[in-house]
């Protein structure tokens, strides 16, 4: 499979596209005035307690309080995982959950770390179990434990890294780490490089904690480009191509830091066409904001997105089939799998998924489709859990949500409709505005009224509806006016007494 990073670079925002075989299955965005700050770790101060919520709102120097669940903090214990003349980690090690009580205080600090990003009206979700990754491993300096990616499947290899990182640790204070994918195959030169480094951070992060005052950055997460070639590379990945020559030489500052071996793979793009209309990921993005996607067979998808979930819906379209009812549904299932796990790539979207696929009697169909749609999933970095076919036809999944949507990155509430998609009709708006001149007489005493509403509304009142417009004047003894007005929305009106 060939697979490709490109950056785009623009002086106030940064995108990233994983294309793989052509296509585009990732997009990352990074602006300016809103960068995301997940990974990022705070001295947090408790503003308030919930004991009915088992949480505390945290203040770490945003416009909202972030969240932090009693789940998500480690309670106070003995630094057993702390060598011998090293300092204390922040906060110490996990023991036994209990009451949010006993756990945090109003005005007490805290370290904490951004799990997600602010989404909607909804403050960043804390949590103080941290995690700070590098190139091969993650540092989780609360814990012992020693965990390896369940994507290295060589078991001889599994154990080598785990000896390896088991050994290291212990000149390093002791802690936890989870080796991750990208470490297959590297030397302990490698590893090591990254554990001290890891060692170095952590270590940073205690000595500001202790010297800086709350709602105080400790540590930031890299720039989005940075990220990228920390995360997203692959042994697939042929080219990272950068269109800015400043982010190129930054990245390949950093790759000849910490990953010499990939250097070759950092070009930049000097093309005359925009770097993202070359390879028609432009094209790409528009379509991800539309609700309906089309498969190559004739069928398509219908994705709604809503604030508690996220529905996906099936449909033939204009495939026939060459056999019969049950084989046409079960190819535009497989097809419509595939498309659904490249969707909740692109689109990210996260947390509760239904998804309707085409009603199929065949068990052994259903499972066929289940598994081209975990295939699907097998590449996607955020975590995804999917269930059989409920007794509804229903399959349902979660996808791990820590950003917002690309259509809620992107897009706004239409002005017109408040986001609900449909707009009231001229004639529903008509008798609206007839009930509210009812209304305003009725209130108020006034010689005429004048109406000024959108243009598509005035016509159709004085067109279809000035048999009414009389009648109604008669019966009110009063004049009614109406003028029309291009600024105003077709639900928009206003009834003025003269």
């Amino acid at each position: 499979m060939s697979e490709e990073i490109l950056v785009n670079v623009t002086p106030r925002e940064t995108r990233v596209a994983v294309v793989e075989n052509g296509m585009l299955q990732e997009l990352h965005i990074e602006r300016g005035w809103r960068r995301g700050i997940v990974g990022n770790i705070y001295k947090g101060q408790v503003q308030r307690v919930m004991p009915g919520m088992q949480a505390a709102f945290v203040e770490i120097g945003h416009d909202r309080a972030a969240f932090l669940h009693a789940s998500d903090i480690v309670r106070a214990g003995p630094p057993s995982n702390v060598a011998a003349g090293e300092e204390v980690p922040l906060p110490p090690a996990p023991i036994a959950p209990a009451s949010i009580l006993e756990l945090v205080r109003d005005g007490q600090d805290v370290v904490v770390q951004v799990v997600k990003d602010p989404i909607g009206s909804k403050g960043a979700r804390l949590t103080t179990q941290i995690s700070i990754p590098s190139r091969y491993l993650v540092l989780l300096p609360q814990s012992r434990v020693i965990g390896v990616s369940a994507r290295i499947e060589d078991e001889a290899e599994r154990a080598r890294l785990r000896s390896l990182i088991t050994e290291l640790s212990s000149q390093h204070g002791s802690m936890g780490y989870i080796v991750r994918t990208n470490a297959e195959g590297q030397p302990a030169e490698a590893l090591a490089e990254d554990v001290a480094y890891l060692s170095r951070v952590w270590n940073v992060i205690n000595r500001r904690a202790g010297e800086m005052a709350p709602r105080a950055l400790l540590y930031e997460d890299l720039s989005l480009p940075l990220r990228a070639v920390r995360d997203l590379i692959r042994k697939d990945v042929e080219k990272v191509k950068v269109d800015s020559r400043e982010t190129y030489e930054r990245l390949q500052a950093f790759v000849a830091k910490y990953m010499p071996p990939l250097a070759e793979r950092i070009e930049l793009y000097g093309g005359d066409r925009p770097i993202f209309d070359l390879y028609g990921v432009e094209d790409e993005i528009g379509r991800a904001l539309d609700k309906q996607v089309p498969l190559k067979s004739g069928g398509y998808l219908v994705i709604d997105q809503t604030e508690a979930m996220t529905t996906i819906d099936v449909n033939t379209g204009s495939f026939l089939g060459q056999r019969n009812l049950e084989e046409t549904v079960y190819r535009t299932n497989l097809e419509a799998a595939q498309a659904v796990a490249r969707q909740l790539r692109l689109r990210n979207l996260g947390g509760i998924i239904i998804i309707d696929f085409i009603d199929m009697s065949d068990a052994e169909h259903k499972r066929q489709v289940l598994r081209t749609l975990e295939k699907g999933l097998a590449r996607d970095h955020a975590r995804t859990t999917v269930y059989d076919f409920s007794p509804l036809g229903l399959v349902e999944m979660t996808r791990k949500r820590t950003v917002e949507s690309l259509e809620r990155q992107l897009s706004e509430p239409c002005s017109a409709c408040g986001g609900r998609g449909m707009v009231k009709t001229a004639e529903t708006v008509t008798y609206e505005i007839f009930r509210e001149i009812t209304r305003a007489t009725r209130q108020f005493e006034a010689a005429r009224l004048l109406v000024i509403a959108s243009p598509q509304v005035v016509a159709r009142i004085t067109d279809e509806e000035s048999q009414a417009v009389a009648e109604l004047e008669e019966f009110l003894g009063k004049s009614i006016r109406f003028q029309a007005d291009g600024q105003y929305l077709q639900e928009q009106f206003d009834v003025v007494l003269l």
